[in-house]
């Protein structure tokens, strides 16, 4: 069923043919490909209010129908009303043609627009709550998603990746403008997507899990410290158990939530591997409690604190390259601290009335957390 703008006769006749199960095969041209994705109409949609939209991304070298047959979301799609996309990769010339979200450098390619093309077409056929967009994947489309969970914050409510974790180069560069929900389901005895991180010549490609916890925790300003539960065993033959590790803000609204595969692999668990929880229900489970302002119905207590921030103080440009310049409205001199953002101390010193000039050349490039009094916002370094 369109928009509401359509026609009477044919908002009707829509809906009788809406109402069956459908799954399109779609192309949108964009950047000189044409690109496919399958769209999943499920049978409660009507047309007649807007309903959430979910990503699920396949594995590096996958493809639609496969990654369907082990991520079959449809089922929860028709009881929960939402839309359901499954897009398609295109080969990397730099990794032998395979199919893949992220390709390797030195590359200029970049699936991010594709993903923002999609919910663009996507809301102008069908009432899509464009503050209810989720994104999920599996290995490289599970380390995708983190990169659209960063470069395409403003229109990615939350997040859940499985059989990764988070890219280093992701890791440095990300600096998300709102609270954003994210779920991991990780396997500890995942030999192809290692729970500790991949560090090879010195350069870390992969953080391990507890980076990339630590940094949605930082991130959503939630407690440090996780509240963990066991999850009950119901399948003794499967080789493996889990834990749920679940970090807090002040407000005690869940922003970060980790499934902990003890003994797990490179799983999809549910379908493969692990079988006491179904990763498809948890995704959805998670992220459908969250849109743009946060975890809905729950105060926030993000970081990102420009609008409180604005009346007092203002930083530009940011990102920055080497000079990083406070704009300060206090009367007298204030103190500010810069920390990394697994909460390392970088640097301190004051900033007086009016303009101070930073000079950070010698810091790496990444995001930052920068304190002036009792505030907090992200900067990014960037070259």
């Amino acid at each position: 069923m369109k928009k509401s703008f359509v026609i009477l006769a044919l908002a009707f006749i829509g809906a009788q043919t809406i109402k069956a199960q459908t799954l399109l095969n779609q192309n949108l041209m964009h950047d000189g490909n044409n690109r496919e994705y399958a769209l999943y109409i499920p049978s409660s949609y009507d047309g007649s209010q807007e309903v959430p939209l979910l990503f699920n991304f396949h594995g590096g070298g996958g493809n639609i129908a496969e990654h369907i047959s082990s991520a079959d979301m449809r089922p929860i799609a028709d009881t929960a009303n939402f839309i359901l996309v499954y897009p398609q990769a295109v080969p990397d010339p730099g990794n032998g043609g395979s199919t893949s979200w992220m390709h390797k450098a030195p590359t200029t390619f970049d699936d991010v627009p594709f993903v923002e093309a999609m919910i663009d077409a996507i809301a102008a056929e069908y009432m899509i709550d464009n503050s209810r967009v989720y994104v999920c994947g599996y290995s490289l489309g599970g380390e995708f998603t983190y990169e659209l969970a960063c470069s395409l914050n403003n229109r990615i409510a939350a997040a859940g990746a499985v059989a990764r974790t988070m890219q280093g180069e992701t890791f440095n560069n990300c600096a998300p403008q709102h609270p954003t929900g994210v779920l991991t389901i990780l396997g500890t005895a995942d030999f192809i997507s290692d729970y500790n991180g991949i560090t090879f010549g010195g350069v870390q490609y992969y953080m391990s899990a507890a980076e990339t916890h630590e940094y949605w925790v930082t991130a959503n300003n939630c407690n440090a410290n996780p509240t963990m539960s066991t999850v009950p065993n119901t399948n003794t033959s499967d080789g493996s158990t889990v834990e749920r590790y679940t970090w807090t803000d002040a407000s005690g609204c869940t922003y970060v939530e980790h499934l902990k595969v003890i003994n797990g692999g490179h799983d999809w668990p549910g379908v493969f591997g692990n079988m006491d929880i179904d990763a498809s229900q948890e995704i959805w489970n998670f992220v459908s409690g969250y849109d743009l302002s946060g975890l809905i119905g729950c105060a926030t207590n993000s970081i990102d604190n420009t609008a409180a921030l604005e009346d007092e103080v203002r930083v530009f440009p940011n990102p920055f390259e080497d000079q990083l310049i406070i704009e300060s409205s206090f009367q007298g001199a204030q103190n500010y601290a810069l920390y990394s953002i697994l909460g390392e101390h970088v640097l301190s010193g004051s900033v007086q009335s009016g303009s101070t000039n930073i000079n950070l050349t010698s810091i790496p490039d990444g995001l930052y957390i920068l304190k002036v009094r009792d505030r907090s916002l992200k900067v990014v370094k960037r070259k």
